[in-house]
This record gives C-alpha cells, structure tokens and sequence, in this order.
C-alpha cells in the first residue's frame, strides 16, 4: 500500500524541488515533441495547403513564442503549481480562474487518452508486424498508458531519466533523418513550397487558415514547464528558459523536418489526390527501405512515450493544484501526496482512470472522435483566456513582473499574443467538414459548452471552500510556516 499524508496535512508539504532548469526544458521539449507534433498534422496540412502548406509551421510559431514570452513573464511571477489556473486567478475574478483550469485539465486527460492511442499505433509497425487491428491497438493502448502511469509514480527521477533519453533520441533522430533526406532522397525542388504541382490543390486563404488551425497541435506544451513550477529549482529564472528555448527549439526541428519530408515525397500528386494515407510513414518506407524505416518507426513509439509521460505530469498537476486549492469534489483525497518523495501519486492515477475512460469511447468511434477533435481548440481556448486576463490585469495597472520581464514590451507583446490566441482559437474552432456530422464538425464548441455546463455545476458545490490566492508559496526562498513545520519532521 502507497503511503501517504493525512488530507489536512497534504495540503500543507512541499512538493520537493528536484527538476533543474534542463528537465523542466526536457519535460516541455517531450510534451512539444518534434516527431509527434510532425506525425500528427503532417497529412493534414499537405491535404489542405498542400506543399505551400509548410508555411503555416513559422506563422504558428512566431505565434506561440509571443504567448511564451507572456507566460514566461508570468510564471516569473508566480512559479506555482498549475500554472495556468493559478496565473489566471490571481488576474481575473476567481470563477475565471477556476473555470481556465478545469478546461485546461480535462484537455490534459483526453490528450493524454489520444497519445495512448497514437504511441499504441507505432508498436506493430516497431516490433515488424504491420499495421495492428482495432482491438488490438486499443489493449495496447491501455498497456502503454500503464506503462507511463507507472513511471510517473515512481518518482521524478524516473521522469527525468525517460523524458531526458527520449529528448536526446528525438533530436539526434529527427534531424538525422531530415539531413539523410535531404542529401540523398531529395526528389522535388524547393519551388515546391511556392507553386503548386498539378491540380489537386487549390492554395486559397482558407487552405493556408486551415493549415495554420492544424499546425497549431504542433506547438502546445511549453507551458507544461510552467505546470510543475513548485518541483523546480530556481523556478522563477528557469521556468521561463524552459519555456522559451523549448517552443523555439522544437519549432526549429518541426519545421526543418517537415521541409525534408516534403521534398522527399515521391509523389506529391498521389498525396494531393488522396492516394496516400500517411505521407511521414510512406515517405520514409520509400525512401529508407522496411530495414531502416523499422528503428525510425522505433524512435516514433518512444517519442510519444515521452510526450504521454509528459502529458500526463502536467495533468496531474492540474488536477494537483485544484484539489489542494479545495477546487474539485474529492478534494482531500486528491491533493495527497506519498510522503518519501512527496508525489501527487493520487491525481496521476486519477488522469489515468480518466484517460481510460476517454480510450474505451473509440469503441464508439464518432464519441471518440468529437473528444480528439476537441482537444487542440481546448489549448487555445486556455490560452485565450489567459492571454485576455492578462490583457485586462495590464490595463488596470495591477501588473508586476517577476525577475524575468518584457519591459516596455511587454504591454504590446501581451496585445499581439491576446489577438494570436484569439484568432488561433476561433480558427480551429471554425466548421470546416460540413460532410460529417453536426456534432463532430462542432467538436470544439460543443465540448467547450459540456465542460462549461458541468462545470458551472462543480464550481457552485465547491466555490465556498476554494482558497483564497497566496503568494508566499511561490518561491523556494519563502517557505510558509505550515511548510516549514512539515518539512522539519519529514
């Protein structure tokens, strides 16, 4: 049996700072995650765009580094757990506040669930076995989310070590291959980017919008630095690094490999007639060989590993800093930690139960598919709110910066990044399959509504007893004296 604290005295224990600047980076680097990030939007900005489609990825990525630089500014602030909601909440009536990390944790969970799926569809094509059947595919999926389930309870170090190793081999693979690539199975002219081949793409303002809606998966997750900002040391100086060199780092690496897969493609007007599938897997099957492509497939099944692990320590981090905040039901149970290391044992396990809730609804394939739809415009609906708290906190001339500050940037920084998320948001949001069903072309703004409607019924349960925001926790430097007393006879 896990040992834990006593509810009363959970609420109270430092989380144990054992992330350094460099694992923080790498947990939101895995979240990012150049090879997922690229796997999962590739055929879908070809399908829209095609080649002129790459892009999108340095539109969406000047966009995000603004949004990190305001969440740089504000985790400076306020390095604390749960990020998001607790920068919100202390910029914004607290039902704002709360409201931001409720959506914030359900997107988690279900993006958790997602991975699962998408890391399970890597595992036959890895072990040489082909492409898996349904059924399959999802007890795998279950045996993958155990697996990180697993590793994030067994410690930080464990996190670290496997996020850590999983950095090291996506960077030294994606840009491998994409040098490979590039010099020796480059096949189409970097014109390509700029014309269009054949007929089968039709490069309007709504293909490239499209594009950019669907790129935008690409570059979420560097705030996840921010989400275990109380288990990082020095956090108020290198969460905002982590932040920053992680967008621009991935975003450097997702867009280099995009750019030697598309000129490596054998035959873009296959792709655009919508012959192939997977141009990322076709490409490299093609222009590697089954003996090569198989360790590459290899990398893929361990990229998403990382992501899911850090997917699902942001997570229950989240739903972590609700509870202690007495913001959830179950919150005593919730907010407890295993007294040896001072681990949320109890909220991981509950994002798993959740997640695998979320995997048993591709049983019934249009519910599941409304759920992943959602998810992308659940980051940037976030975003949006806290962009727009920020805006109105600034505009009230309450704002104070931590160390780390934009200056007399920052009120134009903010500005722009408000208007990107916006923008960014309404774009994904936008019905763009008026062949599918009403509520999967929806997706996004029925599952928003859900949540709110639900939540809105949590939020009167539990609004009475939700904690008053306090800033002495926000630095290692200023332990509370609740803190100090438990830390003493740990």
């Amino acid at each position: 049996m896990v040992s834990t604290t006593t509810p009363e005295t959970a609420s109270t224990v430092a989380l144990k700072r054992e992330f350094t600047v460099w694992s923080a980076g790498a947990v939101a680097f895995a979240f990012i995650s150049p090879i997922v990030a690229l796997y999962s939007i590739f055929g879908l900005v070809l399908s829209s765009a095609g080649p002129a489609g790459w892009w999108a990825f340095p539109i969406v990525l000047v966009g995000q580094f603004l949004v990190a630089l305001v969440f740089a500014e504000l985790a400076s602030r306020w390095p604390l757990e749960g990020s998001v909601y607790q920068w919100v909440r202390r910029l914004a009536p607290q039902g704002l506040g709360w409201m931001t990390g409720w959506l914030y944790a359900w997107t988690l969970a279900i993006s958790t669930a997602a991975v699962s799926y998408g890391a399970a569809l890597f595992i036959g094509p890895a072990l040489g076995l082909g492409a898996l059947d349904g059924t399959t595919t999802l007890v795998l999926a279950f045996v993958v989310l155990v697996i990180a389930t697993v590793i994030n309870t067994a410690g930080r170090r464990w996190i670290k070590y496997v996020v850590g190793a999983a950095l090291v081999a996506e960077l030294v693979g994606s840009i491998a291959v994409a040098v490979y690539l590039l010099i020796f199975h480059r096949v189409n002219s970097i014109d390509v980017l700029f014309t269009l081949p054949g007929d089968g793409w039709d490069l309007t303002w709504p293909a490239m919008a499209a594009a950019i809606a669907f790129v935008g998966w690409s570059f979420v997750g560097f705030e996840s630095a921010g989400s275990i900002g109380e288990e990082v040391q020095n956090p108020r100086r290198a969460i905002p690094k982590a932040m920053i060199v992680s967008v621009v780092a991935v975003g450097g690496v997702v867009a280099f490999s995009a750019l030697a897969v598309i000129l490596a493609i054998p035959d873009l007007d296959a792709v655009a007639a919508g012959e192939v599938a997977d141009p990322v897997v076709e490409t490299l099957l093609v222009q590697l060989g089954p003996g090569l492509a198989q360790p590459i497939f290899i990398l893929f099944l361990v990229a998403f590993l990382a992501t899911l692990i850090a997917v699902q320590t942001s997570a229950s981090r989240m739903v972590f800093a609700l509870a202690r905040d007495g913001a959830l039901p179950f919150a005593s149970t919730l907010k407890m930690l295993r007294v040896r290391d001072r681990m949320p044992v109890a909220a991981v396990i509950v994002v798993a139960v959740a997640a695998g809730i979320v995997l048993l609804t591709s049983l019934v394939g249009d519910v599941y598919s409304m759920l992943i739809g959602f998810t992308v415009g659940g980051f940037f609906a976030t975003f949006a709110l806290v962009m727009c708290a920020t805006v109105w906190a600034r505009g009230r001339r309450v704002w104070s910066p931590g160390p780390f500050s934009l200056g007399r940037l920052g009120w134009p920084v903010t500005i722009v990044a408000a208007l990107w998320s916006v923008f960014e948001f309404v774009n994904i949001a936008w019905p763009r399959t008026p062949e599918a069903p009403w509520f999967i072309n929806y997706a996004v703004l029925l599952m928003i509504a859900i949540l709110a409607i639900v939540g809105a019924v949590v939020y009167v349960r539990v609004r009475a007893r939700i904690a008053l925001p306090v800033d002495s926790a926000d630095d290692e430097s200023t332990p509370t004296l609740e803190t100090q007393r438990v830390e003493d006879i740990s």
